[in-house]
């Protein structure tokens, strides 16, 4: 039992995620997969494994060096386990950051109504062109 962990509890020492609470609930949303498989937040782990932590835009990947159930110290970290996610996830994170929402000046307030459509058409194609017309009496 000493090599084995709860993922829940594990993700939560290893201050993936902020609560265990939290942590349970990305398992049972099933953004936590351990080799492809979604796990439950009951789930062993073991030393060695590899976890998938999807937390979107990115997917974050970690080898599990030790298994733990209580929380480490921020320095301590690296000893738990080893970040092996992806380049292109980290350049994924940075594009939606820069494609993301366009900064405001602070104290300018929320945006006008033009302005909140002219945000809309800029993000994305409008939500209202769904291709059904609704003018059409049959």
């Amino acid at each position: 039992m000493a090599n084995e962990a709860r993922i829940d509890k594990w993700l939560w020492a290893a201050r993936i995620f902020k609560t265990r609470s939290v942590a349970a609930d990305a398992c049972k949303n099933g953004r936590i997969t351990i080799n492809g498989v979604n796990v439950k937040p009951a789930h062993m782990v073991k030393a060695g494994e590899t976890v998938s932590v999807r937390k979107p835009p990115v997917t974050y990947s970690f080898k599990i060096l030790q298994a733990i159930e209580q929380r480490v110290g921020a320095k301590l970290v690296p000893q738990i386990y080893e970040n092996v996610t992806p380049a292109d996830q980290y350049e994924l994170l940075e594009m939606n950051r820069i494609s993301g929402f366009v900064d405001r000046a602070r104290g300018t307030g929320r945006p006008t109504k033009k302005e909140r459509r002219s945000l809309d058409a800029f993000i994305g194609p409008s939500l209202q062109d769904d291709g059904f017309d609704w003018d059409d009496d049959e």
